[in-house]
């Protein structure tokens, strides 16, 4: 069984890391410092791998708690400019990952992954930003298969063709022409 302190600005936090085979007899770290609101916190390796804590908070902001999920989990985390709630926890031996979900939508925030950053965010926020993702691969998708021909006409005007061969095509598709090299340009 090790102990480590962690330290930040405004965060002063003794964790026990606890061995999965003294798991029964889970000790938890005395009563620390986290802005002046932190009561205690432990972590404890779990049977299946998964590291469970214990934590007491009373008006924690949000910022703090994630950073120190972050730490003791080892992922990194990136909040949203405006990210601010004051919450009050009290865990024993939770899993980290529902207690992340529980704390975040406690605070009306959510998250996304990516690249082993957690970025949180407002849930709108994320859902404005995802659905803009999702059009701009629909628009690549769309624009990747874009071909242009030029036609050049011999015995027929390009100008009057055009609206002919237009009514002809898939629906994104155009026909413009030259009429001094009378060329009909299709793109579709």
């Amino acid at each position: 069984m090790g102990m480590r302190v962690l330290r930040r600005a405004a965060l002063v936090v003794n964790v026990a890391v606890v061995s999965a085979a003294s798991a029964q007899g889970l000790f938890v770290a005395p009563r620390a410092r986290f802005g002046e609101l932190l009561g205690g916190l432990a972590l404890a390796a779990a049977p299946e791998g998964e590291a469970r804590m214990s934590l007491d908070v009373k008006d924690a902001p949000v910022q703090d708690v994630v950073r120190l999920f972050a730490e003791l989990v080892g992922f990194q985390v990136v909040f949203d400019p405006g990210v601010e709630c004051k919450l009050t926890l009290r865990l024993h031996e939770a899993r980290w990952q529902p207690v992340l979900d529980a704390t975040l939508r406690a605070c009306g925030l959510g998250y996304e992954e990516e690249g082993g950053i957690l970025r949180i965010a407002k849930p709108s926020r994320l859902l404005e930003e995802s659905a803009a993702r999702r059009r701009l691969e629909e628009e690549r998708g769309r624009g990747g298969s874009k071909r242009i021909a030029l036609l050049r006409l011999s015995y027929a005007r390009a100008q009057e063709l055009a609206p002919l061969l237009k009514s002809r095509l898939r629906p994104g598709g155009d026909v413009t022409w030259d009429s001094r090299t009378n060329t009909l340009i299709v793109t579709e």
